[in-house]
């Protein structure tokens, strides 16, 4: 049964366009649209608590201290970032490597493989192993002559 029109275009029966703007509208979201929007919030917040209520800094508009705020925040902002970038990222990914039982197992796997330390039957239950993570991905299996069951059954 074919759709046509607009609504084939979408593949209603397929819902991975729907997931794939969905994370796409998670990723604009939470990334960039609400980063714009608690920055705004703390400026006016911050104006409002500290320069609007205060008599001596009471004549400066809210788009110089905008100006200002957003200047002294970008630096800190980079400075911070570089430090996290030059320090945090090693124990980050320390943290994940260790915590990486699939990653340590398939390392361990090509040690051995590569000093001849792994039998036939390994490397069958390896690939088979493999294999079944593959499928469960909507992917198609690269390094096999194997079709996924979903795209055998399109055909028919």
């Amino acid at each position: 049964m074919k759709s046509s029109g607009i609504v084939g275009k979408f593949k209603l029966r397929d819902n991975s366009w729907f997931k794939r703007r969905w994370l796409d509208f998670r990723n604009g979201h939470g990334i960039y649209l609400i980063f714009f929007l608690t920055i705004a919030q703390f400026v006016v917040i911050q104006y409002k608590l500290l320069l609007d209520r205060s008599p001596i800094f009471h004549s400066i508009p809210l788009w110089a201290f905008t100006v200002a705020f957003v200047a002294i925040y970008v630096f800190l902002g980079e400075i911070i970032g570089y430090w996290h970038r030059k320090t945090q990222y090693n124990v980050d990914n320390q943290t994940h490597f260790d915590q990486n039982r699939i990653g340590a197992t398939l390392q361990l796997f090509l040690i051995d493989l590569i000093d001849g330390k792994i039998t036939e039957e390994e490397k069958e239950r390896m690939r088979r192993y493999l294999l079944k993570i593959m499928r469960q991905s909507r992917r198609p299996i690269i390094g096999t002559n194997e079709e996924r069951p979903e795209a055998r059954n399109k055909k028919k």
